[in-house]
């Protein structure tokens, strides 16, 4: 049974944006360009989650929360242009599942509605997406990466670009490979982006383990360098 989706944004080409990949990703998506027809909305449809704009016309995002809070467990995405520490806050205390910046990559938003409805226990968590080496776990069923023991703090897309690097141990990629792969076709950016998430995971990997490695290769690109693959 598809996963129901309402959508409250005012802005005609983001609200489109959502629908189109939210739809591609499995999901029915209702779509309303004000708060109190997006309440209306969610209170009638009873969906699997509501992603909310806080700056609406009439109605605005903290008051439609605090009104579906009133009357509905249903997981919230609030989705805004503001990044204050105090608009998260106020979010998240008014009932909010979690907060997203605009803007936003959508595989990096796809990734954390997925996370919100296994922890408000609307979607059974996917298998088969957990690798394990000496001091190393990187889970991309819950999003999450243990590096010896310790849970490390992994924005969406170095976690999938590691999973993807040590899915195939050994195996070397190109940048634009990688690009292709991990970004998507449709992605815009150069193979600077993947040096820079390649360096950022160097950080937080090197010198854990001797049995593995987040390896350069010279004119070439990357991988994931094990002893036992």
């Amino acid at each position: 049974m598809e996963r129901k989706v309402v959508v409250v944004e005012d802005d005609i080409n983001i609200a489109e944006l959502l629908r189109i990949y939210l739809e591609k990703d499995g999901f029915a998506v209702t779509v309303s360009h004000d708060g109190a027809e997006g309440l209306r909305l969610a209170e009638e449809l009873k969906p699997d989650l509501v992603m909310l704009d806080i700056m609406l016309p009439g109605m605005d995002g903290w008051q439609v929360c605090k009104r579906l809070r009133q009357t509905s467990k249903v997981p919230i995405i609030m989705l805004t242009a503001k990044g204050e520490t105090e608009d998260k806050v106020q979010g998240l205390e008014m009932g909010a599942d979690d907060y997203i910046v605009k803007p936003f990559e959508v595989k990096e938003l796809l990734a954390r509605i997925h996370a919100v409805l296994r922890r408000t226990g609307e979607e059974a968590p996917q298998q088969g997406k957990k690798l394990t080496f000496d001091k190393l776990v990187i889970n991309l069923d819950s999003y999450e990466l243990i590096v010896d023991g310790k849970k490390i703090d992994t924005p969406p897309k170095e976690m999938e670009l590691l999973y993807h690097l040590a899915a195939t141990p050994n195996r070397v990629y190109t940048r634009n490979q990688l690009l292709d792969e991990v970004w998507g076709f449709d992605y815009f950016g150069d193979s600077r982006t993947v040096d820079v998430h390649i360096k950022r995971l160097r950080e937080k990997l090197e010198g854990v383990s001797d049995q593995w490695e987040l390896k350069t290769v010279w004119g070439v690109g990357y991988k994931f360098m094990t002893e036992n693959a």
